[in-house]
């Protein structure tokens, strides 16, 4: 009796389809690391979080190119518990709960006192069974458990798509007219994990603020959504005060900046990037008004010195907001 056996996606496309064909028939197998908070409420001062995350996860969700294989919950714009009931809530409304999803890291990657957690174990666990690209859109602490834990799973990981960086500190982050300078969050709120993957050689993309700061989301485009299906609704009425935030501080939109890491998963065709190297060094604290060098911090800086080689991602293609609008609407 001969033993038959299901087969690859591969092999299960015609034997005449071309490489191209091939490419777009079989989905890309992706993990989503995010610190999801649309619609919340910031906990340590007046407003809302940010909703950029939201964006990036649907599009992917939306998307016939990837196939996500889990979803897993980080601290970040908001505390982990809020970060894994929305991750939930997406999966379950928008994705018809398809997706296993995990909570992860509360706070960051503390050396003295390793801990795993649910969202690490099963990433690993993923990891075992095939390679796959990562899109960590909030702090990278998973993802630097993981390496510490399982270092011999680096060789697993394709590619880790980040939102962090810039080319100098003082290529300043600027949100609005009002002189106000955001942190670049995710890098902030855990160096040690960046400086792991650099450690354990992942192959590294940056999608900077740079790059985000070139794309707006502005009334006009939430109209449009709102008139798209549940999700699309669901993301326009939570981004109306986030916009209005924005709007406050002297701008006509928003930066959506996660959305340009889950675009580039898709198309990375409408991303322009070039290779530099990646290191931290320490310089005067940037989003301190008035700081007269009394607070520093950590900067990841890329440029073509020194460091660990990454792609930096820093233009979109002409068409770009078209496509990225369609995306959510089409």
């Amino acid at each position: 009796m001969t033993e038959t056996r299901e087969k690859t996606p591969l092999e299960s496309v015609s034997a005449t389809t071309s490489a191209t064909e091939v490419e777009e028939a079989v989905k890309r197998p992706i993990w989503i690391d995010t610190d999801l908070a649309v619609g919340m409420k910031r906990y340590s001062r007046p407003g809302f979080s940010d909703v950029d995350d939201g964006y990036a996860v649907l599009q992917l969700m939306k998307s016939d190119k990837v196939e996500i294989v889990g979803i897993s919950a980080v601290f970040g714009n908001t505390r982990i518990d809020d970060a894994y009931r929305i991750s939930n809530y997406m999966n379950e409304e928008f994705a018809s709960s398809k997706i296993p999803v995990y909570k992860g890291a509360g706070e960051a990657i503390n050396l003295s006192k390793i801990e795993t957690n649910e969202a690490v174990e099963a990433l690993a666990v993923a990891l075992r069974k095939q390679k796959m690209r990562i899109m960590a859109v909030g702090p990278a602490t998973n993802v630097g458990l993981l390496l510490l834990l399982y270092p011999e799973l680096s060789s697993q990981i394709e590619e880790v798509v980040l939102v962090a960086g810039r080319r100098k500190h003082t290529d300043y982050f600027s949100i609005g007219n009002q002189g106000n300078q955001a942190k670049d969050l995710n890098f902030d709120l855990d160096n040690d994990a960046f400086r792991i993957m650099f450690e354990n050689k992942v192959p590294v993309t940056l999608c900077p603020f740079e790059i985000s700061n070139l794309v707006w989301v502005k009334e006009q485009d939430l109209n449009a959504l709102a008139k798209a299906d549940k999700g699309s609704q669901w993301l326009a009425e939570n981004s109306r005060p986030w916009l209005a935030q924005w709007i406050s501080q002297g701008a006509d939109g928003f930066n959506p900046f996660d959305v340009l890491a889950s675009h580039y998963m898709i198309s990375p065709e409408d991303i322009i990037s070039e290779p530099l190297n990646a290191r931290l060094e320490i310089h005067i604290d940037d989003t301190i008004k008035g700081n007269e060098k009394d607070t520093f911090k950590q900067y990841l800086i890329c440029d073509k010195g020194e460091g660990y080689p990454i792609k930096y991602c820093y233009q979109v293609v002409p068409e770009f907001h078209q496509k990225l609008i369609a995306s959510f609407v089409e």
